[in-house]
């Protein structure tokens, strides 16, 4: 089995994507349609909460009570578009062209770093397009480093020279990792760097490489942090943050005032919510950045424990289904890529819940499907495809 072409009794062992892609005996039948479904439904209630926050924010929407909504289902429309186009390619096809992806990503962080960056929410980490449009490389640095770091890791293990990566080559996938890293570093994006290292710590456990090479990195990003905060990297905003994270009641009118009304919208929501586009903190605009990295106080104040419930179950359903795709394939290459996707998406979807409740500090992450965002939005939709590219190209017998 090579590229992403697959054997199906009856069609032959190589048909062309669009025939693959299509027909009812191979595609329909292999792909994970639990992650499809869930993936869609998150998209849309996000559309439903996105609207609800931004709708009479006549300052954010030009005047158009429907201006996030649209662009909302634009993104989420491109974003299932890209999860087709990873799945018609192939996991193994996006394999060779790791290289190229890996080049073009650090590239594009590096003109964040240039005066084509812009600041957008206290944060230095995008490209300004035009048009209302704007891009976040970082986002898509996190697929690089999956990809990157699963072909390094597995190479000679799925081509049967190794039982498992040896020092030399974990060497070489961390510093392939090191470098967009620290790049987003400097920016400072550090809600991004945290999820990167995640990334990174998901891949190894799920490589094989020694327990040893984990322990290392957790201490070697302890002393890390603690370096960034000595030195000064990290800008004023991000250590009040974590002030704020330490002591709730710190300044409630200043750094700790979104915490403190995100806790109040949630739980004035109660077990049934006050209702869609009812709710007096969302009406109010009393809580910051609803539709992007506070979108869950919406749910949790218009929909009520059970809607906000409903959310972390279908995220849940999406890493049940991740973990199960890591354990069937036959390949270490897809069982990383898994491993990495689920680490990204269980450790994002947990910092934002969590900042939302007051229990992990506020690092400027979107919740994965449901925040507004277009390149948040691309990105997860890629992984999906990834995830599903994994499952429909294993073998028949897996």
């Amino acid at each position: 089995m090579t590229g992403n072409s697959f054997s199906v009794s009856g069609y032959g062992p190589e048909r062309s994507g669009w025939t693959r892609l299509f027909a009812r005996d191979s595609l329909a039948r292999r792909l994970d349609w639990p992650i499809l479904f869930s993936a869609i439904a998150l998209s849309l209630i996000g559309a439903a909460l996105v609207y609800s926050a931004t709708r009479n924010r006549t300052e954010l929407n030009q005047g158009d009570p429907y201006y996030f909504l649209l662009r909302h289902l634009l993104n989420t429309g491109i974003g299932f578009a890209l999860m087709i186009g990873t799945v018609w390619l192939g996991h193994r096809t996006l394999r060779t062209a790791v290289p190229v992806l890996y080049g073009l990503s650090v590239l594009l962080i590096l003109l964040v770093l240039t005066p084509l960056g812009a600041t957008i929410n206290g944060a230095h980490a995008w490209i300004v397009i035009g048009g209302g449009f704007s891009l976040q490389p970082s986002e898509f640095v996190k697929i690089t480093i999956i990809l990157g770091m699963a072909m390094l890791l597995a190479a000679r293990v799925d081509a049967g020279d190794k039982p498992h990566p040896d020092h030399r080559t974990v060497v070489q996938a961390l510093g392939l990792a090191a470098v967009p890293i620290l790049i987003v570093l400097l920016m400072p994006d550090l809600g991004s760097v945290m999820v990167m290292v995640v990334i990174v710590l998901g891949v190894l456990l799920t490589s094989g490489a020694s327990n040893r090479w984990v322990l290392g990195l957790i201490g070697t990003g302890a002393v890390g942090a603690i370096a960034v905060w000595q030195l000064g990297v990290l800008d004023e905003y991000q250590i009040n943050r974590f002030a704020a994270f330490a002591n709730p009641e710190l300044d409630p009118a200043g750094v700790g005032y979104n915490t403190n009304q995100a806790r109040i919208a949630i739980g004035s929501g109660g077990l049934l919510g006050t209702g869609l586009f009812k709710g007096s903190q969302t009406t109010g605009q009393f809580v910051p950045e609803q539709q992007t990295d506070f979108v869950f106080t919406v749910a949790g104040e218009e929909l009520g424990f059970v809607g906000a419930g409903l959310i972390i179950l279908l995220l849940g359903v999406v890493l049940w289904r991740a973990c199960r795709i890591a354990r069937e394939t036959t390949e270490l290459y897809g069982t990383i890529v898994a491993g990495g996707i689920i680490a990204w998406f269980a450790f994002q979807s947990f910092e934002n819940i969590g900042m939302t409740l007051g229990i992990m500090p506020v690092a400027g992450l979107p919740l994965p499907f449901v925040s507004y965002g277009g390149s948040s939005m691309f990105a997860v939709w890629v992984a999906v495809g990834l995830l599903q590219s994994i499952r429909v190209e294993r073998p028949m017998s897996a």
